[in-house]
C-alpha cells in the first residue's frame, strides 16, 4: 500500500468498507444539489490566476482557522499578495489535525493536482507554484474543474431578485455539465432586518410592481416564482434560525407590512406573524409548482459585531445556535400537510443535539406519496465532517430509513470542495463495511452495495428529477 496520507482506502478500515466504495460509489456521478457556487464563474468557464484566488479567497471555513492561529487579518481577507496568503495558510494546515480542514486540504491537493505531499511551512512556496501554475490554465477552468469530479448537475443559490443570465448561458450551450437554482427569498422574510424595505424597493423594480402592501409582495413573488421556474427552477432554499408558524390573521400581517413599509419597527411578535405568514405562502407555492424545499435551521449568524461592521457577512463570525425547533416546525409542516400542499421537503440540522428531534420529524409526514418525501439532510456546516455525518447517518438510521437518503452536497463557495461528496461516500462506506465486519449486517456484498449506490446517486437523481 502507499505511504502516502492520502490513499486509495483512506478512511476505510475493512475489505467489505473497501468493496463498497470502489465497486459501488467511487464512480457514482456527482448532483451537488445545493451549493454557493457562483454561476456567471460557472457559464464563463473562469480560469483563475492563482490557488489563493479558487481555494483561499471567500473560504470561511479557512478563515477561521488562520485567525485561531494568530494569522494576522492582513493574510486573510486584507491586502497581503496571492503568495503570502498562500503560504500563511500552509503554515496553518499541520495546526489543523482532527479539524476536516486536515482531511479536506489534503484530499483537494490530490484529486485536482495530483500532490500527495503534505502541505506546510516547508512544502508551501513550492506547492503554491506548483499549483498555481496548473490551475492558471484552461485544463483548470471552473467547469473542468467539475468535470474532474465527475459532476453531473451543480444547482447554485440565488436570490428572487437575480436575473438568471448565468444560468440561461450555460443552458444554450452544448456543454455536459448542467446547472440549475434555488429560489432564496429569505430577504423578503425577514421583515425586522435593518435593509428590509431596502431590499424591498430592488425587487419591486426588478418586477416592475410597485411594493406597498402586503398583497403587492405575494403578486411580486409569485412573478418571480413563475420567471424562476420557467428558467428551469425546481427547488428553494431557506437559511433561517428556525422555522416561523404562529397563528395569524391576513387583516394583522397587512397591518404589519404596512407598518413596517412607512418606516417603524415591528415588535418581535409581529415579526413572527409576517414572517409565518409569508412562509407558508411560499411553501404552498412550491408544492402546487412541484418544487422541492429545503430549510437550513439552526444557526447563530454574525456573532462579532465589531467584525461584522469590518468585514460583513458569511467571513466567519457564525455559530451554532440552540434555539426550540420542534414545535414551530411541527406546526409549519402540519399545516401544510393538513391542506395536502406539503412539497417535497429537506430539514438540514444544525445543532447535533437536535439530530433525533428532525429524524423523528420526517416520520411524521412520509406518507406513502412518494419515496423520503420528507428528508433528513446531510450534515451541514460544522456537522459536514466524519463525526458530525456519522452521527446524521445514525440518527437517521435508527428513526427513518437510510435507504432512501438523498446524500451529500457540498454547499460551499469554492470549485476545489467536491472531494466532500468523496469523503462522505467514504465514511458511509466505512460504517456499513464495519457493520458488515461484526455481523450486523448481512454479506450480502450486492444489497448493501445498491443502498450505497442509492444513496450516493440514484435517489438524489430520482428525487430531484432534473
Amino acid at each position: 500500500m502507499s505511504t502516502n496520507f492520502i490513499h486509495d482506502n483512506f478512511l476505510l478500515e475493512n475489505k467489505y468498507a473497501e468493496e463498497l466504495y470502489h465497486n459501488f460509489s467511487k464512480n457514482q456521478p456527482i448532483i451537488d444539489y445545493h451549493n454557493h457556487l457562483s454561476p456567471a464563474l460557472i457559464a464563463d468557464n473562469h480560469v483563475f490566476s492563482n490557488i489563493t484566488e479558487a481555494w483561499i479567497n471567500g473560504d470561511h471555513y479557512k478563515w477561521r482557522a488562520m485567525r485561531t492561529l494568530g494569522v494576522n487579518e492582513k493574510f486573510i481577507t486584507g491586502d497581503a499578495s496571492a503568495q503570502e496568503k498562500f503560504l500563511q495558510w500552509g503554515k496553518t494546515v499541520p495546526y489543523t489535525v482532527r479539524n476536516p480542514l486536515f482531511h479536506w486540504t489534503h484530499l483537494e491537493l490530490a484529486r485536482y493536482f495530483d500532490i500527495y505531499e503534505l502541505l506546510n511551512e516547508d512544502s508551501a512556496s513550492k506547492i503554491y507554484n506548483e499549483v498555481s501554475a496548473k490551475i492558471s490554465t484552461p485544463e483548470y477552468s471552473t467547469q473542468n474543474l467539475l468535470a474532474k469530479m465527475n459532476v453531473e448537475m451543480v444547482c447554485t443559490t440565488e436570490d428572487p431578485t437575480d436575473n438568471l443570465e448565468h444560468h440561461q448561458k450555460l443552458a444554450s450551450g452544448n456543454g455536459k455539465l448542467k446547472m440549475s437554482t434555488a429560489f432564496r427569498p429569505d430577504k423578503a422574510i425577514l421583515i425586522g432586518n435593518e435593509g428590509f424595505n431596502d431590499y424591498l424597493n430592488t425587487l419591486a423594480e426588478v418586477a416592475g410592481v410597485e411594493i406597498a402592501t402586503y398583497a403587492d409582495l405575494i403578486t411580486v413573488l409569485t412573478k418571480r416564482l413563475s420567471y424562476f421556474h420557467e428558467n428551469g427552477c425546481r427547488l428553494s432554499d431557506h437559511g433561517l434560525d428556525q422555522i416561523y408558524s404562529v397563528s395569524f390573521t391576513e387583516s394583522e400581517v397587512s397591518n404589519i407590512f404596512k407598518k413596517r413599509r412607512k418606516g417603524a419597527q415591528v415588535t418581535d411578535e409581529e415579526a413572527l406573524k409576517f414572517q409565518s405568514a409569508i412562509l407558508i405562502f411560499l411553501a404552498e407555492s412550491y408544492h402546487e409548482m412541484g418544487w422541492v424545499q429545503q430549510f437550513h435551521l439552526g444557526a447563530l449568524r454574525n456573532n462579532n459585531a465589531r467584525m461584522h461592521r469590518i468585514l460583513g457577512p458569511d467571513t466567519g463570525w457564525d455559530s451554532i445556535g440552540d434555539l426550540p425547533q420542534a414545535q414551530q416546525l411541527s406546526d409549519f409542516l402540519n399545516r401544510l400537510d393538513s391542506s395536502d400542499k406539503l412539497a417535497k421537503t429537506i430539514i438540514y440540522n444544525l445543532n447535533p443535539a437536535d439530530n433525533e428531534v428532525f429524524a423523528t420529524m420526517i416520520g411524521n409526514f412520509n406518507d406513502g406519496s412518494v419515496k423520503g418525501k420528507v428528508q433528513l439532510g446531510s450534515g451541514w456546516w460544522f456537522l459536514d465532517q466524519k463525526d458530525g455525518m456519522t452521527k446524521q447517518i445514525n440518527a437517521l438510521s435508527n428513526m427513518g430509513l437510510l435507504s432512501c437518503f438523498v446524500g451529500m452536497l457540498t454547499d460551499s463557495r469554492s470549485f476545489l470542495s467536491f472531494p466532500r461528496h468523496e469523503y462522505f461516500r467514504r465514511v458511509l462506506c466505512n460504517l456499513l463495511g464495519d457493520e458488515m465486519k461484526r455481523g450486523e449486517l448481512p454479506d450480502d456484498m450486492e444489497w448493501i452495495g445498491k443502498i450505497v449506490s442509492d444513496i450516493s446517486y440514484n435517489n438524489a437523481k430520482e428525487y430531484f428529477n432534473f
